[in-house]
């Protein structure tokens, strides 16, 4: 190993900022579970639905009908033991599998932060985020005062390929030299307070807009990792997200993103609000006596080293695999999904399903709506992989009726970034013969018009 790099992994730091990221990262977990509830989303996405949409490989990942709700009381009551640092490596691993078991139910509820969420959880598995201010101090009446600087730098790392790659993603010739799809979300926004009518429907203020998005992904993990341009960096990550926030519906992934930037902060930060804390639950804490250790030590730390570096050169790579395809990105989205492409369509489709008997010819169109959701219609009608699984649904739906010589074809149209809709599927291919697979897809049909780019 060379010096430089044995040098850098014995180096040590306080193990503050982890301990505050991890309070901060269950808490945020632990209420998103809740609002996830609260809202209904549990039984209008997981339960009602007829039908569920797979990811490749996944397919056996479904539902668990009633039980779903006893899933995210898992899930919740997992973040919130993350929180307190109470068990906290079988809380971390609960968290992860159940948080990544309800984003695989359904693909239709797929979400860039959804996915951040559960590679940060599987990462924090192997972190010691417990070394300092956890329950597990005070059970085991030990703590550690320091811990080696790449755990705290790993939680950096994945924050700034976040950023970094939808910076990337933007450097398209629809983002920047057409200003879209911003040119038609924003002036949907005009009863926006004080700059709706004035600015929304400003061209210039589009395109500002998504230059000043493409700078910021590309500089904020810079900024954020030299202390003269922290601050003002900080300052920027709060204007955006709360803007973006008010703009359009993402959640909680604004917050999730500010809370955890203060991982950047240096460590006497992070000794305030664990100061200000045990402050206030004193009482409860002042009887335990807790011994400090100079520095948490890794029982497996060569093969923990080998996974986390192995884990990082996928999260590097991983996003280019959309170069092994022919055909344009965003009209086939053939590696589409975990890249960190935020927010870069708008897409609109119609398909029309036909079922066929294959030695008559007899034929009738199926009505989307007595198989799928509004939402699942949407997104449905414009992504191919929907496209493919519906008409194989279908399929074996009517051929388990009873239909013979069962053949599922679609006439489909999509409308990308404001261009006209265009034929999207080859509409005399039998998608039932078609099978998923990793290869392109010869049946989309050619997209008519040309995006450089990223």
């Amino acid at each position: 190993m060379p010096i430089t790099l044995r040098s850098y992994i014995n180096r040590k730091t306080n193990a503050a900022p982890l301990a505050v990221f991890r309070m901060l990262f269950g808490f945020m977990m632990c209420y998103g579970m809740i609002r996830f509830w609260y809202h209904g989303w549990i039984e209008t996405l997981y339960i009602q639905p007829k039908f569920h949409f797979s990811y490749y490989g996944f397919e056996w990942v479904k539902p668990l009908g009633n039980y779903t709700y006893l899933l995210f009381v898992i899930c919740g009551l997992s973040a919130f033991f993350v929180a307190l640092g109470l068990k906290y490596r079988l809380a971390i691993i609960t968290f992860f599998l159940s948080f990544t078991y309800i984003e695989l139910m359904d693909k239709t509820t797929y979400l860039n932060h959804y996915y951040f969420i559960s590679l940060m959880a599987f990462l924090m598995i192997f972190l010691p985020a417990n070394a300092q201010f956890s329950v597990d101090n005070l059970l085991r009446k030990k703590a550690y005062q320091n811990i080696p600087q790449w755990t705290i730098d790993s939680v950096k790392l994945l924050l700034g390929i976040v950023y970094f790659y939808a910076g990337l993603a933007k450097l398209n010739s629809d983002w920047l030299f057409k200003a879209m799809p911003l040119k038609i979300w924003l002036p949907s926004k005009y009863d926006l307070p004080l700059i709706g009518d004035t600015l929304m429907h400003q061209t210039w203020f589009q395109y500002a807009m998504s230059w000043s998005g493409m700078l910021y992904d590309l500089a904020i993990p810079f900024l954020l990792l030299y202390k003269r341009t922290r601050g003002f960096a900080f300052v920027l990550v709060v204007i955006f997200h709360v803007f973006t926030r008010v703009l359009f519906p993402i959640g909680m992934f604004p917050f999730v993103m500010i809370a955890s930037t203060l991982i950047f902060y240096d460590a006497s930060f992070h000794k305030k609000i664990i100061r200000f804390i045990n402050d206030i639950f004193q009482g409860f804490t002042s009887k335990i006596a807790v011994r400090t250790e100079p520095c948490y030590r890794y029982t497996f730390k060569k093969p923990i080293l080998l996974l986390i570096g192995l884990f990082f050169v996928l999260q590097l790579v991983f996003p280019f695999r959309y170069l092994l395809y022919p055909n344009e990105l965003f009209w086939t989205e053939e590696g589409y999904r975990f890249s960190w492409r935020v927010m870069l369509m708008e897409k609109m489709g119609m398909s029309t399903f036909k079922i066929v008997n294959g030695k008559t010819g007899d034929f009738f169109y199926v009505d989307n709506a007595d198989f799928l959701t509004p939402f699942q219609e949407k997104q449905m009608s414009f992504q191919p992989d929907f496209i493919l699984e519906y008409a194989h649904y279908l399929g074996d739906h009517f051929t388990a009726q009873g239909h013979k010589n069962v053949q599922v074809f679609v006439e489909s149209y999509v409308a990308l970034n404001g261009r006209l809709s265009q034929p999207y599927i080859d509409k005399t291919v039998d998608l039932y013969q078609e099978k998923e697979s990793f290869k392109p897809k010869h049946w989309i049909l050619p997209f008519n018009d040309d995006i450089k780019g990223l």
